[in-house]
C-alpha cells in the first residue's frame, strides 16, 4: 500500500513539475503570420510590415507631432481579435499613457503616426500577450486596433 501512495506523489510532483504547456509548444510567430496576412488579404488592406512583424495601415497619417517611443500621448481606440470581436474600446476623447507602458506593439505602431493620424495596428501575441492568457484576451491571439492619435502630450 505504501508503494501505491508513493507511485501517486511521485506522478504528482512529475505532473506538477512539467514545464510545457500547450501554448509553449505552438510557434506562435508564424502562426500569428499567417493569420494576419491571412486577414490582410481578406480584407484587401494596404499593410505595411515592420521587422518586429508588427503589421499596420495608415488610414490618415496626421499633421501634428509624431510621438518617440517614450512620448505620453492621448489615443481613441478599439480592439478586436481577427474574427471582429471587440475586446476593449476607449471613448472618443481617448486615453492617456506612456508609451513605455503599453504592449510593445503600440510602442512601436503608435509611432508611425503623427497627431490627428488614423489606421490599424494588427498585432501579434509576442508583440502583446505572448502566450499567457490576459483579462479575456486568450494566449496567442492577433490583436487588431484601430487607432487615431489625438494628441502627443
Amino acid at each position: 500500500m505504501k508503494y501505491f501512495f508513493l507511485t501517486v506523489i511521485c506522478t504528482i510532483i512529475l505532473g506538477c513539475n512539467s514545464t510545457e504547456s500547450e501554448n509553449d509548444s505552438i510557434d506562435y510567430k508564424v502562426k500569428n503570420e499567417q493569420e494576419i496576412t491571412a486577414y490582410i488579404n481578406a480584407k484587401n488592406l494596404d499593410a505595411q510590415r515592420s521587422d518586429s512583424g508588427l503589421y499596420y495601415v495608415i488610414n490618415s497619417e496626421g499633421s501634428g507631432e509624431q510621438p518617440n517611443p517614450s512620448s505620453n500621448v492621448t489615443v481613441a481606440y478599439k480592439g478586436t481579435f481577427l474574427n471582429g470581436t471587440v475586446f476593449d474600446e476607449s471613448t472618443s476623447n481617448g486615453i492617456s499613457f506612456n508609451l513605455n507602458q503599453v504592449i510593445k506593439g503600440w510602442t512601436e505602431g503608435i509611432t508611425y503616426f503623427k497627431e490627428g493620424g488614423s489606421g490599424l495596428l494588427l498585432v501579434p501575441a509576442h508583440l502583446a500577450y505572448g502566450t499567457n492568457n490576459y483579462r479575456g484576451i486568450p494566449g496567442g491571439s492577433v490583436l487588431i486596433f484601430e487607432i487615431t492619435l489625438i494628441s502627443v502630450n
